[in-house]
């Protein structure tokens, strides 16, 4: 074969791979946690709302899954739905069509769970993410991040959220937190301190959810 012919075409393999590569750096992942423990599960309205414009807002080749934070939250049999949608249109809204049915289906039958393992679903998040590849990567906490554990769940070890943004969503306020508001600030002040120290790249509070939905995703 003529070298400049080969040249050529090992040139156009590497621009292609490259180019692949540059999709994937590019395309989002995104990871929502939906809080299901006490009344917090009475909040599943809200939370529709949210993976709604989720799927609204995601393009082909995006990824997006949706769990619940229960007991104990590190399983996979949490993940209510989850999907990488494909880069043709037809069958990305055919997917997204799937999706919003199961969440439904989900949503009619939520029950409260006793305790809230936010520690775990931060740490499944983080593997879903991961295995996506996505060049953006994002957890969403839909809680009032009042972590309470089971007996026998051990969480205080450091974990690992390197190049992940995660975004609290809806923090609603406890009675003990109208007694006494430095409970609900603290709070947030721990979690942020615990996922920057995990090596999250971004913490973010959005409780406005009619004005500031734009904040959940990361701008392209």
């Amino acid at each position: 074969m003529n070298k400049y012919l080969t040249l050529l075409i090992l040139s156009f393999g590497m621009v292609f791979v490259g180019a692949c590569g540059d999709s994937r750096m590019h395309s989002q992942g995104v990871y929502m946690l939906v809080d299901t423990s006490g009344t917090y599960a009475g909040e599943m309205k809200k939370a529709s709302k949210i993976i709604n414009y989720l799927l609204a807002t995601l393009n082909p080749g995006d990824s997006l899954a949706v769990a619940k934070v229960e007991t104990r939250s590190f399983t996979e049999k949490d993940i209510i739905a989850k999907v990488t949608f494909d880069k043709r249109p037809s069958q990305a809204t055919s997917q997204k069509r799937t999706f919003k049915s199961r969440i439904e289906t989900f949503a009619e039958g939520v029950k409260g769970s006793a305790y809230t393992d936010i520690t775990g679903g931060l740490i499944q998040g983080a593997e879903y993410l991961n295995e996506t590849k996505a060049g953006i990567k994002t957890i969403v906490v839909f809680s009032d991040m009042q972590e309470e554990l089971g007996k026998g769940t051990i969480r205080d070890f450091p974990i690992t959220l390197d190049g992940i943004r995660v975004v609290a969503l809806n923090v609603t306020k406890l009675g003990t937190d109208n007694a006494d508001p430095r409970l609900y600030l603290d709070r947030l002040t721990h979690w942020e301190a615990k996922v920057r120290k995990a090596g999250a790249t971004e913490w973010v509070v959005v409780n406005d959810l009619e004005n500031n939905l734009d904040s959940i995703l990361n701008a392209r």
